[in-house]
């Protein structure tokens, strides 16, 4: 019978909509890239009852469980003891447990609030994970189920807490109990410039041909901002195995689809532009209105960028665009502003190439232009190119359908 791992989430914050629920996407992915069937994920707000009943569900329709949040020192931290409720035992204290969360404290000069010792009631029978990033343990507890023998894992609801134990501890054990020998691993295509609509027709034939195969799967996903990424998926018996059907794969969709893919997996299209400047020895400047301050720290965020990236000049006032970057009087919602602003940055900053980017991001129109309208430019070796383009959605979305349009400008120019 095939092994299953159900995921809850524990927080009434998610039903609230207050939090986004990534934990459990990303735990999902995580079990997939394992080889492991995962067919539910539930969210509960933070009820005793409702907490105790979701797991008897999932663990009813599941082998294994695991259960994000609630791990805290607060009252509202229930999720051991409903795990308690569902194993049928009492919470006792662990003093390995509790050793650790003072050494935490010890180690960072700060008194412990004695209700971070709550951290260290477990159910009976159970145990904390060998890794524990922060003061609240993850859990390993068995239970029976209708007569057999199942695991419920607990993990903060921190991400970053979260996913250190689950990618160490949580996955690895899940896979021996569920006797996986398969490799299963994806690669991600990323794309700018074109429709899912566009992608789909133009591979439509390579995924035919992939379902009649089997060896390999692809699959869209829009991420906004991000582009479109081709996730190519493949399973294997070893690990070099599953990497040359991925090669292979690639090698034919590349050719269908090239002009558009910036990417691979972890790349951005700011890291993206960093590399080529680097590569090229080039030193890069930005100057922006609409987009506020967003080119700037989308490359920012980049670690390294420093060794190219000379600065951002955030023109939102129109005497600023014409005092400090010499654009000329008149519209500043143009090419002729965009063109001058990219000049402009490269000459205050001394750069060798620039972006810039100007226009309406709404919700009002501007200058007689209605929202989305944004002209974008690009200086290399002291040429410049712009374009204008309309984008679409709302005021966040327009600026930052900015930030990856002007930036895929200046990837193209510098790919030649």
């Amino acid at each position: 019978m095939t092994f299953r791992c159900s995921v809850v989430a524990i927080g009434t914050e998610l039903l609230l909509g207050q939090i986004v629920d990534t934990n459990s996407s990303w735990i999902g992915e995580q079990l997939a890239l394992a080889g492991i069937n995962s067919h539910i994920q539930m969210k509960v707000g933070d009820n005793h009852d409702r907490m105790v009943d979701m797991l008897e569900v999932a663990l009813e329709r599941s082998d294994a469980v695991i259960v994000c949040g609630g791990l805290g020192p607060t009252q509202d931290d229930i999720t051991r003891d409903a795990i308690a409720q569902v194993m049928g035992v009492d919470l006792v204290r662990d003093h390995e447990v509790e050793d650790r969360i003072r050494a935490m404290f010890g180690s960072r000069g700060r008194d412990m609030p004695s209700n971070n010792l709550r951290q260290a009631d477990l159910p009976q029978g159970a145990q904390a994970l060998p890794v524990q990033p922060g003061t609240a343990p993850g859990l390993r507890c068995p239970v029976t189920a209708g007569g057999v023998e199942k695991v419920i894992y607990a993990v903060p609801g921190v991400p970053f807490e979260m996913k250190q134990m689950v990618g160490e501890c949580v996955v690895p054990e899940l896979a021996e109990r569920a006797g996986v020998s398969a490799v299963i691993r994806s690669r991600t295509l990323k794309t700018w410039g074109w429709s899912e609509s566009g992608l789909a027709e133009r591979l439509g034939p390579r995924i035919d041909e992939l379902d009649a195969a089997g060896h390999a799967t692809i699959a869209f996903l829009a991420s906004g901002i991000e582009g479109l990424k081709v996730r190519i998926t493949a399973k294997a018996s070893s690990e070099d195995e599953v990497q040359e059907i991925l090669d292979a794969e690639e090698a034919v969709i590349r050719p269908l689809i090239d002009e558009i893919i910036f990417g691979v997996d972890d790349d951005t299209m700011e890291s993206v532009v960093l590399d080529l400047c680097r590569e090229q020895g080039l030193t890069l400047a930005v100057a922006e209105s609409l987009t506020g301050g967003l080119i700037g720290k989308r490359i920012t965020d980049v670690p390294g960028a420093s060794d190219v990236f000379r600065g951002s000049i955030v023109s939102y006032a129109s005497e600023v665009k014409r005092d400090l970057l010499g654009v000329d009087q008149g519209p500043v919602v143009s090419e002729e502003a965009a063109c001058a602003m990219a000049l402009g940055a490269c000459r205050v900053l001394g750069a060798d190439v620039a972006v810039a980017a100007t226009g309406v991001a709404g919700p009002d129109p501007q200058e007689g232009q209605q929202p989305g309208t944004v002209w974008l430019a690009t200086t290399v070796g002291g040429a410049v190119e712009s374009t204008m383009v309309r984008l679409p959605g709302d005021r966040n979305q327009i600026r930052q359908f900015s930030v990856i349009s002007v930036l895929n400008l200046l990837r193209l120019r510098l790919i030649g």
